[in-house]
């Protein structure tokens, strides 16, 4: 409901956002920086002054689905296909190593065989939205990298959702329940084979005939994203998976130039310049800090953790295919951000671990209290570090091979 309270949270978040944004810009720093800073002060970890509110969250999810169909429209899916193979080593180096990672670390410090696969799939996850806020802030989205990327983080929400899927059917049951895994990769095939057909055969013929009469083009994309959002999440995947392949149906390969370009306009500056700030804004919300030596040490271990196995589990597979040592460097670093995947995930294993605990199944957690705080203060410093260490990673990889071809793209990018 639009009150008062709304207009007063949605003020405070947009000046915060805007001003934090702006000073960080000035230092060379990411703008995105600044709103998670805002985030931070102005909610509840300091100030409290705007609290969370599913109004909110549903502006933050819209965010992330207006960012993830404005990148499909960006990125072109033959580039995409062409480095799928590089993808998929990433993706799976970049899921396998983290999540043995954060296993060893939480049985170490005294977690059950169950809350240590948690925590172990908890900082497996790549935020593919902070990814493609990220890559696109820098221009260098469209890069062969920056393909690569989008790539590897389609392909790890994919394995994030099959292995959550799978410990909580061995939670649940105590066993593996094969079928429910076999029905959940039909679906998902079933899914992105949808997309082969829509992309080909019946989306190319419509939206050639877009025009944009009373700003019908416009309410044409919207429209293809919700139905493919929704088909996204009946295939059991996140809905911005389905975002990103309706930006595909409508990218400037297949649409008028001046179609293209309304729609894009609108999708940046909706997205970028008032629903993405408020996504940055709330994920600091979620922020929960202990004021304990044992908080402190476990946090800071898992998040070298979590930061390690994405850098060398995602880097390592790029250098077989031939890239040198600072463009592995990039991909890792490309895939440290968490965020909001990160907070579902979380939430997710904290809800079923309440269900199964009331119902007698298990006699301890999932998930303790403290390795909840530990996973969402990680996932906000891995949101955190992602944009400056991929910015630096970039710079020196240009710095050492003004050749690739992102170098180019980089000139392009305002000065943050």
């Amino acid at each position: 409901m639009f009150t008062g309270t709304l207009i007063t949270g949605l003020l405070e978040i947009l000046a915060a956002a805007w001003l934090l944004g702006y000073i960080f810009s000035r230092l060379g720093l990411p703008f995105v920086l600044g709103e998670l800073l805002a985030g931070l002060i102005i909610g509840p970890p300091l100030l409290g002054l705007v609290p969370p509110s599913e109004t909110l969250e549903f502006l933050a999810e819209f965010g992330i689905f207006f960012v993830m169909f404005y990148a499909g429209m960006e990125l072109d899916p033959r580039v995409l296909l062409q480095n799928a193979w590089p993808s998929i080593s990433v993706a799976l180096g970049g899921f396998v190593l983290p999540f043995a990672l954060g296993f060893g670390v939480a049985y170490l410090f005294g977690g059950t065989l169950f809350q240590s696969l948690f925590v172990g799939m908890g900082i497996s996850v790549t935020a593919i939205a902070v990814q493609a806020v990220v890559l696109q802030s820098m221009r260098i989205n469209r890069s062969q990298l920056g393909h690569v990327i989008i790539g590897a983080a389609i392909v790890d929400d994919i394995l994030s959702l099959m292995g959550l899927s799978l410990l909580l059917s061995l939670s649940r049951h105590g066993t593996v329940e094969v079928g429910e895994l076999l029905i959940l990769l039909i679906k998902v095939g079933g899914f992105f084979g949808l997309t082969v057909v829509l992309g080909v055969l019946v989306m190319p013929p419509l939206t050639r005939r877009l025009t944009d009469e009373a700003g019908k083009a416009f309410t044409f994309a919207i429209a293809v994203g919700l139905a493919m959002a929704h088909l996204a999440e009946l295939a059991g995947l996140h809905h911005i998976i389905g975002a990103f392949v309706a930006g595909q149906f409508v990218r400037r390969e297949i649409v008028k130039d001046e179609i293209y370009k309304v729609i894009a306009t609108r999708f940046y500056g909706i997205s970028y310049g008032f629903l993405v700030p408020i996504f940055f804004v709330s994920l600091s919300f979620h922020l929960e800090l202990e004021a304990s030596w044992g908080f402190l040490v476990f946090t800071t271990v898992l998040t070298l953790a979590a930061v390690a196995g994405k850098l060398l589990g995602s880097g390592l597979p790029l250098s077989l295919y031939g890239h040198s040592k600072w463009q592995s460097l990039v991909v890792g670093f490309g895939m440290n951000g968490r965020g909001a995947v990160e907070l579902v995930v979380a939430s997710v294993v904290l809800s079923e671990s309440r269900e199964l605990m009331s119902a007698g199944i298990l006699t301890a957690p999932l998930l303790t209290g403290q390795q909840f705080s530990s996973l969402i203060l990680m996932a906000f410093i891995t949101t955190l570090l992602a944009p400056i260490t991929l910015k630096w990673s970039v710079l020196k990889t240009c710095q050492h091979d003004e050749g690739v071809d992102f170098c180019t793209l980089l000139d392009t990018a305002p000065r943050s």
